[in-house]
């Protein structure tokens, strides 16, 4: 061998503190956005799984809700968080590029997880309320 760094060894070589950084902080992110999906799916469509009247059951919530809060709190997530750190990438310090993003990324999972409690909430209103 003749030294030359060649396929995966030559992108990570290649790739700088601050890239390797980000890399594991979009990863954090999308597991933590993926968590707080799976919570808000998990406590808003349990009365629909569970069969809250007479045990009538609405197995859309597995196969519809599910994935949505799963794959797409992440996602968006994270769309977020990119978007805001290009717009900042040569506008502010170091600090800011660092904690704007951040923040955004927060926000945006707070503001999925209501809209996910919201949205479950009326889903199952009729398991929960019957006759509405």
């Amino acid at each position: 061998m003749t030294g030359t760094r060649t396929g995966r060894d030559a992108s990570v070589a290649g790739m700088s503190e601050r890239d390797r950084a980000s890399g594991v902080v979009g990863c954090l992110t999308a597991v933590v956005a993926a968590a707080v999906g799976f919570g808000v799916w998990r406590s808003g469509a349990e009365p629909g799984l569970r069969g809250g009247f007479e045990g009538e059951r609405d197995l859309s919530l597995l196969y519809g809700e599910l994935p949505l809060l799963l794959f797409g709190t992440p996602v968006l997530t994270l769309v977020a968080w990119r978007l805001t750190g290009a717009l900042l990438s040569g506008r502010a310090g170091r600090a800011v590029r660092t904690a704007v993003p951040a923040a955004v990324a927060c926000l945006t999972v707070a503001l999925l997880a209501w809209a996910g409690h919201a949205w479950l909430d009326a889903r199952v209103a009729p398991f929960v309320q019957p006759g509405r």
